[in-house]
């Protein structure tokens, strides 16, 4: 139960703005075969995309606050993934696994009123598929 905490707890952090690294914690459990894949994946993903809503609903209370110096983002992630967004509208909440500009991208969606229920479904498939990817690779490497 405490290796599933940390994997949840590492997965939640990840997405917030706070650094963190929870590919390194699940590829260690995928290793350890300690416990089903199946299981670390969805712990992983749920941790990971609560993340990720704490991130939206920042954006989306706090965006009056976006100038202020205690921002979670600088101006200058906030304008790169305000940019991106634009461009791409919401299909861009695909690169919310993407290292560097993924976090303030989900906090971008919430200062721009991206609703919920889509917000929730695309992070979803997007960080559940990066995780399923890694374990698929990781499990195919260790079987080798």
């Amino acid at each position: 139960m405490l290796a599933l905490s940390g994997l949840f707890a590492a997965a939640l952090l990840a997405a917030t703005l706070v650094p963190a690294q929870s590919e390194a914690v699940l590829v260690a459990l995928v290793l350890a075969g300690g416990h089903p894949v199946w299981l670390l994946l969805a712990v992983a993903t749920i941790g990971n995309v609560l993340g990720s809503v704490i991130n939206w609903g920042l954006g989306h209370v706090l965006a009056r606050f976006a100038n202020r110096r205690w921002f979670p983002a600088s101006p200058r992630q906030l304008d790169r993934a305000t940019r991106w967004y634009h461009r791409w509208g919401h299909w861009s909440l695909l690169a919310a696994w993407v290292p560097i500009i993924g976090d303030p991208l989900t906090l971008v969606a919430g200062v721009l009123r991206e609703p919920l229920w889509r917000f929730f479904l695309i992070v979803t498939l997007a960080k559940g598929g990066r995780y399923l990817a890694l374990a698929l690779i990781t499990t195919r490497l260790d079987a080798a």
